[in-house]
């Protein structure tokens, strides 16, 4: 479920938008509104740039691509997205923040959740001295077989 679906109860998506960013910390800037509104009033996601920023045109949002990638790694900061990182190129960012791994559908260019528990990893190594291991996240590439 949404962190939007979730808080509404009675207020516009615009308003819950705003109050996550300032729960956050973050300022309420229009873009920031803006993509917040588009991220977090629908069911659970998993977007790049590249596609919020269509969602943004598409809502008819003044918008740029660069500010769309700012944004998305303020959120990500801020705690409201995590950043699944496919390639040195390639991120996605997921709406759900919990502990959980994630198959890439490399034919369909597609993120989508492995259950939390289906993978079980048994011996990390031991963090550099002074640091701490904060999450662990998993990407299974798959594809289609093909006879």
């Amino acid at each position: 479920m949404s962190l939007l679906a979730e808080s509404t109860s009675g207020m516009t998506h615009r308003a819950c938008a705003a109050a996550i960013l300032r729960m956050a910390g973050l300022r309420q800037t229009r873009q920031r509104v803006i993509l917040a509104e588009l991220l977090f009033s629908s069911a659970h996601r998993h977007v790049s740039a590249e596609e919020l920023y269509q969602d943004a045109l598409e809502a008819d949002a003044d918008l740029s691509l660069s500010t769309v990638y700012n944004t998305l790694k303020q959120f990500r900061q801020a705690g409201l997205l995590r950043e699944i990182a496919i390639d040195s190129v390639c991120s996605y960012f997921d709406t759900d923040t919990s502990d959980h791994h994630h198959f890439f559908l490399e034919e369909k260019k597609q993120v989508i959740d492995i259950p939390a528990g289906a993978i079980a990893i048994d011996r990390l190594p031991s963090a550099p001295q002074g640091m701490t291991v904060t999450h662990v996240d998993d990407v299974v590439h798959v594809r289609e077989q093909h006879a």
